[in-house]
């Protein structure tokens, strides 16, 4: 059973699995409120989440870019990051052997 937190005006503005933080309030998983608090979520922030996966391969490959023109050093970036970029660069070579980076290669031109 979700959790809510409400504003002042009993408006559902948080949801949590656990009974956490200002979310005190069990409610039904299947109640009309909860459903439109997530249509509400999907409806504003459904075009910029859309947009999330092509954006983070971009700033993947400028940080690549960055670190091929020795404008910065892969060891400068925090260990997380480090970790999640290849972390993700493995993903890819594993799931799409012989795919490059978005640009292509000096070749392809």
């Amino acid at each position: 059973m979700p959790f809510v937190e409400r504003n002042s005006d009993g408006d559902i503005v948080a949801v949590s699995q656990v009974q956490s933080g200002g979310c005190v309030e069990a409610v039904d998983a299947d109640s009309i409120e909860l459903s439109e608090f997530f249509s509400t979520v999907r409806g504003e922030s459904a075009g910029l989440t859309a947009t999330d996966p092509g954006f983070v391969r971009v700033v993947e490959d400028v940080i690549e870019l960055l670190i091929d023109k020795q404008i910065i050093l892969f060891t400068e970036l925090p260990q997380a990051a480090q970790k999640k970029m290849l972390m993700r660069k493995n993903l890819r070579n594993v799931l799409s052997p012989g795919v490059g980076d978005i640009l292509g290669s000096d070749d392809d031109f």
